[in-house]
């Protein structure tokens, strides 16, 4: 090797000795070019550059500077860099090493960390193996976070401390409870104290509507969403969280949809349910495998998707209803499920959504009412009907219709006939504003199904509480001509809705001039059955 070769090794040797010392582990050549873009390779990339370094390898390519053109650095043995990165690899080993061993510690320092933890934690850490649930179950630990969470009030002259009396307490019953007694415990009196707010959030009633004036606020202060179970023939389930929610006047329109659905042949129930987060928080987005319950609303059986049930579509979907409120649409090609529509009303909604359980619906309490029948013949008098007709996110109708009636007379097939429009009052027609449909989406598609829209119904009995409240999927149908009454200068459809409790006939007319829906008949029929129940007469 020449003397100028040699020069410049140990040159090259200084600089690069000198730049390690000034700045060994961050800001690599900030100096001569590398300025702030310089930045520290990550280990994964650099560990096996300075091994073969280290170990006098050549056909690895010398590591440059970051940002920096010239020369590769050079690093001897000793180089504090290089001892960097090899206490760095050492602590990825021995973390690693930790964390398999975890499940072999003894149980006395698992339960010392597990102390450590919070309920929502400790829930979670018993997912994770037999062992560790039966350790996260500990009444010990779990009797200090029940202390904490619901301790007595306690007088201003003697304060004991958290530890203090979950210590009392434990002593006293912790040794004749089964393990996991306090957890369940805990858990019951957490889901109790929900229900008890969430109760005391909907008491506020509108005067306009008669229902809770707080429901979107409940739905976000607590976390409550609502999802589908759909059960296939096999027995094997399939649990889908909510995509969208929008809220409409006086109901709440919820949609589901995925690309990988399974397939409709295979399938034989779906149950709706709604999901309540057993720790809520507002601040925190909804963690679907958090601790939660489940409320069954409703159970549809998907076998009796038919065309006969079915209420309209377009090129991609056809759309199918089931009561209560309800619509599946299934692609025109493979009878697939392309999306499921719920909406649902806000007449005991949160009811039926927390107090219900997995297999069971929520069932509302015996109704008392302070109306005394002294002259059946006078009739119902002073009801009052709340309309709302909507198709995903555009409102066509919503109006309220006053001083409804209905007598003894006007009793027929066992229902209570109320003529609610006229058809022969012009002044009682209402129009529908915009074009009648139902707008649908998927994560790929979307559309318009025309003729389509959900309605719903709030009818207020005389002391102005909810006696008959309905949300469904509805679609117009083309008839000949008004049932009675004048004809009109244009195409003549029909509403219908029925169920066991009450039904509604509306027509509309079609006007070419101005290009809109007026409504010019709405019949309500409600159920003599239910008006006996409700007051107590015998009509």
């Amino acid at each position: 090797m020449s003397s100028e070769q040699r020069a410049g090794v140990r040159m090259t040797g200084a600089s690069d000795g000198s730049r390690s010392r000034k700045c060994p582990g961050r800001g690599w050549g900030r100096k001569g070019g590398g300025g702030r873009g310089g930045t520290q390779p990550t280990d994964a990339r650099a560990w096996p550059r300075f091994c073969a370094r280290a170990s006098g390898g050549a056909s690895t390519p010398p590591l440059r500077a970051a940002g920096r053109k010239g020369p590769g650095v050079k690093f001897a043995r000793g180089s504090p860099v290089l001892r960097q990165y090899t206490r760095r690899g050492q602590h990825n080993e021995k973390s690693t090493i930790c964390f398999v061993s975890l499940d072999r510690m003894p149980t006395e320092v698992l339960l010392n960390i597990f102390s450590y933890l919070d309920a929502v934690s400790l829930l979670c850490t018993g997912c994770v193996s037999r062992r560790f649930y039966h350790l996260a179950s500990d009444n010990l630990i779990w009797i200090k976070i029940y202390s904490a969470a619901f301790s007595p009030k306690r007088s201003h002259w003697k304060v004991n401390s958290v530890e203090e009396t979950a210590t009392s307490v434990s002593l006293l019953s912790v040794e004749d409870k089964e393990a996991g007694y306090w957890k369940k415990e805990y858990i019951t009196k957490q889901i109790s104290d929900v229900k008890e707010a969430l109760a005391q959030i909907v008491k506020p009633v509108n005067s306009y509507t008669g229902l809770p004036v707080k429901i979107k606020e409940a739905l976000r202060v607590f976390g409550l969403h609502f999802a589908i179970i759909l059960r296939e023939k096999s027995g094997k389930e399939h649990v889908m969280q909510h995509v969208d929610l929008s809220f409409n006047d006086t109901s709440v329109t919820v949609v589901w949809y995925d690309k990988n659905w399974p397939h409709l042949a295979k399938l034989s129930t779906l149950d709706l349910c709604g999901v309540t987060p057993v720790f809520a928080d507002r601040y925190k987005t909804f963690d679907p495998y958090g601790p939660r319950w489940l409320s069954l609303i409703a159970q549809y059986d998907l076998s009796h998707l038919s065309k006969a049930a079915m209420i309209g579509c377009d090129r991609l979907v056809r759309v199918f209803c089931l009561n209560p409120g309800l619509l599946v649409g299934l692609w025109q090609k493979g009878d697939g499920l392309a999306f499921v529509m719920a909406n649902l009303h806000f007449h005991r909604l949160v009811e039926r959504s927390t107090l219900g359980s997995i297999t069971l619906p929520y069932v509302p309490p015996p109704h008392h009412s302070p109306f005394v029948d002294d002259s059946p013949d006078y009739g119902l008098q002073g009801y009052q009907l709340h309309i709302d007709m909507h198709g995903g996110g555009t409102f066509y109708l919503c109006s309220t219709l006053y001083t409804l009636f209905s007598s003894k007379e006007c009793i027929e097939n066992g229902y209570a006939k109320f003529m609610v429009i006229n058809l022969n009052n012009n002044r009682e027609h209402l129009p529908l504003i915009g074009k009648v449909g139902l707008t649908w989406r998927t994560t790929i598609f979307d559309g318009f199904i025309e003729s389509c829209s959900f309605m719903d119904l709030t009818l207020l009995e005389e002391y102005r509480k909810p006696f008959w409240c309905v949300s469904s999927p509805v679609y117009l149908r083309s008839i000949a001509y008004p049932s009675d009454g004048p004809h009109f200068l244009g195409h003549t459809y029909c509403v219908d809705y029925m169920d066991t409790e009450g039904g509604v006939h509306v027509e509309l007319v079609w006007i070419e001039e101005t290009e809109e829906y007026f409504i010019i008949s709405l019949v309500l029929y409600l159920s003599v059955a239910k008006i006996n129940h409700w007051f107590g007469t015998k009509y």
